[in-house]
């Protein structure tokens, strides 16, 4: 079968444009294809842009996304995360957000942290790309029974948990948040292909079709990037699991006493 890469890689194009012509923009960067596709278009329209990565010193997301910023030659910002501010992050992302579970808070801390800090009123995401280009490792890990099951649960897992979570923290903040991947017409596209002919056949080839759409629009090298989940590559997941184990306590437990812990009238730890 023929796959519409130009048709993808040209939506993938009017979204960013449309979304960021003549405006200052904010990209939430981790180093990989998806947000570093949105960056290099964005420079192509924006009247500026900053790219933005949370995560701790020496952490996968924070090398990467420094090296690709100079290849790409914007501006970048490192936000960093230690365990002496984990614990106030996740407390404040749960009273603006009132999000509980651990999941959930463990990959959005680092939109959270971008949302907080940047300076531009529009910050463009690269959310959506692992759930509708076949990005996730599960992806390649399941049965080919449970295969199509996994698709639906990611969208739906987007859509109903995270989204609603991201807008809920650009509000707090007074953000806008865009996503390119999650255009109509880029979803028109992304949907139009049989997701068997997006399966993975192992962790190097997932994405495959938006990595041909980074080629089709003049960007190869970004095909070659590598890339971690958010929690994982920031480095935030290894910071929990300390201080969890410091309290004795599981991860999914740490969390949950860290938000009850932030709410009004809970009193000292």
């Amino acid at each position: 079968m023929t796959l519409p890469i130009h048709d993808l890689a040209a939506a993938i194009d009017s979204a960013v444009r449309g979304f960021s012509e003549g405006r200052d923009v904010a990209v939430a960067f981790s180093g990989g294809l998806d947000s570093g596709l949105i960056a290099c278009l964005a420079k192509r329209y924006a009247r500026s842009v900053t790219l933005y990565t949370c995560g701790s010193v020496g952490s996968f997301d924070v090398r990467a996304a420094e090296e690709l910023s100079k290849t790409i030659g914007l501006p970048w910002v490192h936000l960093g995360i230690s365990e002496d501010d984990v614990e106030g992050t996740i407390g404040r992302m749960h009273l603006a957000t009132g999000e509980t579970d651990p999941f959930t808070i463990s990959y959005e801390l680092q939109l959270f942290r971008v949302c907080d800090s940047c300076r531009e009123d529009v910050v463009l995401t690269g959310q959506g790309a692992d759930e509708y280009f076949m990005g996730c490792a599960k992806y390649v890990e399941c049965a080919d029974c449970d295969y199509l099951a996994y698709v639906r649960d990611g969208v739906d897992r987007l859509r109903n948990v995270s989204i609603p979570c991201e807008l809920s923290i650009a509000q707090h903040f007074g953000r806008t948040l865009c996503y390119p991947y999650m255009h109509p017409d880029v979803l028109s596209v992304a949907e139009s292909i049989d997701p068997w002919d997006m399966r993975p056949g192992d962790m190097d080839s997932r994405k495959s079709v938006l990595k041909e759409a980074a080629v089709e629009l003049g960007y190869p090298f970004l095909a070659r990037r590598t890339k971690k989940s958010s929690q994982y590559g920031s480095g935030t997941t290894d910071i929990i699991r300390a201080l969890a184990k410091r309290r004795g306590l599981m991860y999914n437990q740490y969390i949950a006493q860290v938000c009850r812990e932030s709410r009004p009238g809970a009193g000292p730890k």
